[in-house]
């Protein structure tokens, strides 16, 4: 195959991935709790206003705290499926 139709065939395909690859958010199986709160399957963004943040993920994918309600600010950590982490700083958790 000449280089020019491989070069097209090949930005074409990467295009199609982009394109085509962004699936829409999926709920987590399993459940989150979050200060004794439990969600079952949950999605999106999980707002507190008690501390200190205490997040118990049993859910199958990590989960994101964040420093602001929304989901919003600096970046805390990250709670991994069947860990169960206690934070200070944490007032919103958002699972990926």
């Amino acid at each position: 195959m000449p280089v020019k139709h491989t070069m097209a065939a090949l930005l074409l395909t990467s295009f199609s991935t982009l394109a085509l690859g962004a699936a829409p958010a999926q709920a987590a199986g399993g459940s989150l709790v979050i200060n004794g709160t439990e969600h079952r399957d949950p999605r999106g963004c999980y707002d507190t206003d008690r501390w200190p943040l205490v997040v118990d993920n049993r859910t199958d994918g990590p989960v994101h705290v964040f420093s602001d309600p929304g989901c919003t600010g600096r970046y805390v950590t990250t709670v991994d499926p069947g860990e169960r982490k206690v934070d200070e700083h944490g007032q919103s958790v958002h699972v990926a």
